[in-house]
């Protein structure tokens, strides 16, 4: 929940005493909380604090992902911004904290929530589980399947940023960030010794946090035997140059300075950028005949083309390396 700019001064600093700043609330499941119960609690925030951020895994519950739909639309409010994040829960909670670090920076609410999608390229999550064998959030081989009927068997999958499944025991601890990270774990029903001795080792994270298992973990992973783990930036300072680096826009709409390429507050796109100038078309002209024993000419590259400014990247991109952080 963020103050409105220009009401409670600017976003995520310190306004006069008794005003309200920046922070995170969990919004209630649809069978816990009326409809008008819900309409009552978002219209008082917003009219409290000025913006909401909503962040839920993408394969939330449909009924939750109608509730949030209708509370905005009934509201009909460009001030909410629903935002469906790839990942599983214990990293949607990452990238929530995260957002709250930036709220310290001079960033508009625009450019925070657009900020959520950029963040999900520098989160690796996964999970410690005794069966796949009814996992279908990422891919799993037959054989998997099968060797997950063996008494004792655990394996480590990851789901974010490239779907990867080892055998803990016989292979290797898979690949982690080059770039230092925080590890939060959280434990349902496995343990956690894998994840806070290897791999914690492996991937060299600056500092390790025990959390409480989100609910929805067990849902998302199929099984309650888990042991949900999460790396991401922990570094405020680091977060705001990275998203310091990313081009920005002006929604056409709201007028709010946004990065990506749609403000999530909105609705809108960003119109494309002007066209690089294609690079012009060879012409017919006779080789010249060379002197007697001189070397053929050499012939040259065509002129690139210039990329265009950076939007969103593109499926199967790298995002921008994150600053001053590379190992």
């Amino acid at each position: 929940m963020l103050p409105a700019p220009g009401r409670h001064g600017p976003l995520g600093r310190q306004g006069p005493p008794g005003l309200p700043g920046p922070t995170v609330m969990a919004l209630r499941h649809p069978r816990e909380q009326p409809l008008e119960e819900a309409l009552a609690e978002v219209s008082a925030v917003l009219e409290q604090h000025g913006f909401l951020v909503v962040l839920h895994p993408a394969a939330a519950p449909a009924e939750v992902v109608r509730r949030l739909h209708t509370v905005r639309s009934v509201l009909e409010s460009d001030r909410m911004a629903l935002i469906p994040l790839p990942l599983p829960p214990l990293a949607v909670a990452v990238i929530a904290r995260q957002l709250l670090q930036l709220s310290t920076a001079d960033l508009g609410a625009g450019v925070l929530a657009t900020a959520a999608r950029l963040l999900t390229h520098y989160i690796h999550a996964g999970a410690v589980l005794g069966s796949v064998a009814k996992l279908d959030r990422v891919p799993v081989t037959l054989g998997a399947h099968a060797r997950s009927w063996v008494p004792g068997a655990q394996f480590a999958v990851l789901a974010a940023p490239r779907p990867r499944l080892v055998r803990i025991g016989r292979d290797p601890v898979p690949p982690g960030p080059d770039f230092a990270t925080g590890l939060v774990h959280a434990s349902g029903r496995a343990d956690a010794a894998w994840v806070t001795g290897e791999l914690a080792a492996g991937w060299r994270v600056e500092a390790m946090e025990m959390a409480p298992l989100p609910a929805a973990s067990a849902p998302w992973w199929a099984t309650d035997k888990v042991c949900e783990f999460a790396a991401g930036i922990t570094d405020p300072l680091v977060l705001s140059r990275l998203v310091a680096s990313v081009q920005r826009a002006r929604c056409s709409w709201c007028g709010l300075e946004i990065i990506g390429d749609r403000c999530l507050l909105c609705a809108t796109p960003v119109p494309p950028g002007p066209a690089a100038p294609s690079p012009p078309l060879p012409q017919a002209v006779p080789a010249p005949v060379p002197h007697q024993g001189a070397p053929p000419p050499v012939a040259q590259p065509p002129p690139q083309s210039v990329p265009p400014p950076y939007h969103q990247p593109a499926v199967g991109a790298a995002p921008p390396s994150p600053p001053e952080i590379n190992r």
